[in-house]
Parts: structure tokens; C-alpha cells; sequence
């Protein structure tokens, strides 16, 4: 690539920030970073009306737990330009203004009740999707049907408005979409959309145009719901006399239910029991909630790379990446166009995998964070027990519930006991107890040895003497390797476990 591209993820403080759209985020990361370019965060708060308290903040918070720090942004500047559309109000007028003097946009008075009263009657006529387009507006008020002084004087005296952006008609749009081709859209199935209130502010269309001029971006990398805004946008570019500047347009695949009906949306999460944003969020003024992935226990590595293989896959069978991996393998090229199924089975999988690559060092941190969560004292063997239980645990959280053996008083499971407890059971682990007491060094491999020697001059099989031996150690017949808890549990504990086994169990 000749230029360095300048990309940018542009969401909108609405509400917390979908899983969508952090892979929206990634993926303009990964381009940027692949071709040595610049990834921008531009907050697109042009409608105030839905604008939520600590929405911002959520954004930028998702993103740097996700490792997507952008180059530019409201709290990162390089310079003086704003990155709030909301602070950028005094840039889009004199954008409007060129449209309506070369003739590509007019002003429309007509109010929102007198809008309604026409949809409704085209309803009622049978036409249920009514547009203000290059028909209607020949029987609407604006600058197109009124007189010149009557436009005149309804600006002067301050009555609200709209600028609507005049569409040819039977004007052929084309744009080629990296993912998607060639796109071709004819005017005639287009409306007039609106570019600038009264009040001062742009639209979505006008202001995400004029903002990706000023901002140099070469490329928007978006979702595919905005592939039917692109004609529009491409045109805002060519009325605006910029097309030597347009950007290269991509739109990504939607992310879809697991069952691949629709589009993936909160309720979906709720209904099926699994988060759809990254962290937790919580409404101040509704006192809504959502849950989110760092809360269930994920890595934020392993989110990363769930998501990039959301409709993006590299061409080999490799699944693991880390973020500077992707960097190096990720291209528009191998986006899919068909939207991608998500799977929570899959998520958790990829958690997983990460675990299961942590040190047990490291992993010890992670629990010992869930453990004083819970009020559970902090074993000084913690990094060895999950060294011991990674590999049956998904989250860190999981090691406590599968180990718990470790960290709290044990609990006899009935199952277990009516299943391998037999009456001659005390008898047999009282003698290798008293094997075991023996032993100068209580390791995994001495431990294995003494009862295997037990075994042979007993007479007994694995099966026999094997699930009492776990159950006294851990209260259940599955598990981990008994020799290897025992040796984490150390000679004096595991003697004493042994011990109350026969005395509680008979």
C-alpha cells in the first residue's frame, strides 16, 4: 500500500458498546497497524436526544481493556481539532451553505406533524413506504416550490427548517466496496435525506462526511447495516467536489444469533445467557444492566481473537493469535461478505485455550483476585493447585469450583460414597495411611510408588483402593491426579483428610 491509511471507528454515546462494534474497532485497528497507518476514535454525538451518561466513558474503557488504544481521540489529541462531533458544530454549516449554492441541496419548512399527516394518508392509500424524494417534494414546502421571498422571509424570521440534499433522478451511484465489489444504486430508489437542522447541527450523512474529509480518512471500515447510507455519502463527496478524496468504502458482515437468524442483539444475550458487550454496563438514570465478557471471566486476549475470526479467517487452520499476530496476518481480502454465527461454545473455547497457556504463576494472580472476591483465604500453594486444575477450567473462577477441595472444608458427595465406598474401605485406607506416614518426601512420584506397592502386597486393584483414596482427599472420585493433590495438600493435611474420611465414613 503506497499511503499510510488513516481509518477511524466513529461510534455513537448511545448505550454500551456491542460486541459488533468492537469488532468493527479491531478490525480498523488491524488494518491501520498492519500498513503502518493511524486509527482514529471519533465520537458521532450529533443527536443529542439519544445521548446516555457514561456511554463515552464505556467506549473508551471497552477499548483500552480490549488493547484497541486509538492514535487519536477525545482524550488522546494530537493537536487542537476536536473529536466530538458535538464540538465540531461551527465546521458543517459552511459545507450545507456550498451545497444550497450549487444548487445540490434546498431548505424544506415542512413540520413534523405535516410529514406524519402525509405518510399516513400514502399509507392509507397503500403506499406504506412514502419518501420525500424527486416526485414529492414538487408538493412540499421548500425552497423548490416556494417563492424566493417567501423562503426568505421564513429564514429571516427564524421558523424551523430542514436542508434536504437534492437527488438527480435516474442517477446511476457506483462505489466498489473491498468485501463487497461493485454496488450499484439508482436515485430513483433513493430519498432527499436530511443533511442540517435549524438547530444548528448536521446529520449522521453530512457530518460523517465533512468530518472524514477533514480528518484525511482513506479508509471506512464499517458494519454492513451503513452499505445502504454509502450511495449517499458517495455522492455527498462528488457534490461537495472531493471524489479525488473519497475514502475506499468496506463493509463488514453482520454478526448473527447462533442459530444464524438475524442479527446478534442484547435480548439475544439475555435470552441465551451470554453477554453481547464487553464489560459490564449500567445505566445511571434507568438503572438498566448488561453483562460483560471481563466480568465473566475473559481474557481480553481471547475476546480479541474471538471476534476477529467473526468474519474474518486467515486462510490456514491456525485459531490462536496473539494482537500483533493479527496485525501481521489480517486483510480486508479475507473478510467474509456473509455475516458470521456467532457461538458462545466457541467463545468459551478460545478463553480456554488462553488459560490453559497462563503459568501457573500467573494464573494464581487471576484466581487469588476471584478468591478475596469471595472472601476465601489465599492458599500458599495456589500456584501449584493451578498448575494442577487449568486444564478443567474455562474461566479462573472455575478452578475455585472445581478445586474447592483446596479452599474450603470438604464435603463428603454422597454419590461418590454410596458408589465406591465399601465396608472393608476404612480398612484399606487406614493401611495406606500408615504407608504414607512413612514416607521421608511426599511427592506425586513417592506417593504413586507407596501405593502401588500397597496394591501388590494387598492384593487390591486400582479400583478398589484408588476412588477411596480421592474421596478422603477431596470428597468425590473425579478429578485431577489423587497423587498430585496430595502432594499439594502436603503430609500433614493429607494424613489428617485420610484420617477423618475413615472416621466420618466407617
Amino acid at each position: 500500500m503506497s499511503i499510510k491509511p488513516r481509518v477511524r471507528f466513529a461510534p455513537s454515546p448511545t448505550g454500551p458498546l456491542h460486541m459488533g462494534g468492537v469488532r468493527t474497532a479491531l478490525y480498523n485497528y488491524l488494518f491501520a497497524k498492519k500498513h503502518g497507518g493511524q486509527f482514529i476514535l471519533r465520537i458521532e454525538d450529533t443527536d443529542q436526544t439519544r445521548f446516555v451518561q457514561g456511554a463515552e466513558e464505556y467506549i473508551r474503557t471497552a477499548l483500552e481493556w480490549c488493547n484497541l488504544i486509538p492514535d487519536e481521540s477525545p482524550w488522546n489529541l494530537p493537536g487542537d481539532e476536536p473529536y466530538r462531533q458535538s464540538e465540531r458544530k461551527p465546521l458543517y454549516k459552511q459545507y450545507v451553505d456550498l451545497l444550497l449554492e450549487k444548487g445540490h441541496a434546498y431548505y424544506a419548512f415542512d413540520t413534523a406533524e405535516e410529514l406524519e399527516f402525509i405518510r399516513e394518508r400514502a399509507k392509507a392509500a397503500g403506499s406504506v413506504n412514502w419518501q420525500y424524494n424527486h416526485i414529492s417534494r414538487t408538493q412540499m414546502k421548500n425552497s423548490l416550490t416556494l417563492p424566493q421571498q417567501e423562503v426568505e422571509e421564513r429564514l429571516a424570521r427564524g421558523d424551523e427548517y430542514v436542508v434536504r440534499i437534492k437527488l438527480l433522478r435516474n442517477e446511476e451511484v457506483r462505489l466498489n466496496d473491498t468485501i463487497r465489489g461493485w454496488v450499484s444504486v439508482n436515485t430513483s430508489n433513493m430519498d432527499d435525506k436530511v443533511l442540517f437542522k435549524s438547530d444548528g447541527m448536521p446529520t449522521y450523512h453530512m457530518a460523517n462526511v465533512v468530518d472524514d474529509y477533514l480528518m484525511k480518512i482513506t479508509h471506512v471500515i464499517r458494519g454492513e447495516e451503513w452499505l445502504p447510507s454509502a450511495p449517499l455519502h458517495v455522492l455527498l463527496y462528488k457534490y461537495l467536489g472531493w471524489e479525488e478524496n473519497m475514502p475506499q468504502f468496506a463493509h463488514l458482515p453482520l454478526l448473527l444469533r447462533p442459530d444464524g437468524n438475524g442479527k446478534l442483539s442484547k435480548r439475544d444475550g439475555d435470552r441465551l445467557g451470554f453477554p453481547v458487550f464487553p464489560i459490564d454496563w449500567e445505566n445511571k438514570e434507568t438503572a438498566e444492566t448488561a453483562s460483560g465478557y471481563r466480568e465473566k471471566g475473559f481474557y481480553p486476549d481471547a475476546f480479541v481473537n474471538m471476534l476477529a475470526f467473526l468474519g474474518w479467517n486467515p486462510g490456514t487452520d491456525q485459531e490462536i493469535y496473539s494482537l500483533d499476530q493479527l496485525v501481521e496476518e489480517f486483510s480486508l481480502e479475507r473478510v467474509s461478505k456473509s455475516g458470521a454465527k456467532f457461538d458462545f461454545e466457541k467463545a468459551k473455547w478460545f478463553n480456554q485455550q488462553y488459560l490453559r497457556r497462563r503459568t501457573g504463576a500467573h494464573l494464581s494472580e487471576d484466581v487469588k483476585t476471584e478468591l478475596e472476591k469471595q472472601k476465601i483465604a489465599v492458599p500458599d500453594q495456589l500456584a501449584s493447585i493451578c498448575q494442577l486444575m487449568k486444564e478443567r477450567a474455562i474461566f479462573p473462577a472455575d478452578i475455585i469450583e472445581e478445586g474447592d477441595f483446596f479452599f474450603k472444608p470438604i464435603q463428603f458427595d454422597p454419590q461418590s460414597v454410596s458408589k465406591k465406598w465399601k465396608p472393608d474401605s476404612a480398612s484399606q485406607l487406614r493401611s495406606l495411611k500408615d504407608r504414607l506416614s512413612e514416607l521421608p518426601t511426599f511427592t506425586a512420584a513417592a506417593i504413586e510408588k507407596a501405593f502401588g506397592l500397597e496394591l501388590s502386597e494387598r492384593s487390591l486393584s486400582f479400583g478398589q483402593l484408588g476412588p477411596i483414596f480421592r474421596i478422603a482427599l477431596t470428597g468425590r472420585f473425579t478429578g485431577p491426579s489423587a497423587f498430585s493433590i496430595a502432594e499439594i495438600l502436603g503430609k500433614p493435611e493429607c494424613l489428617l483428610r485420610m484420617d477423618s474420611a475413615i472416621q466420618t465414613l466407617g
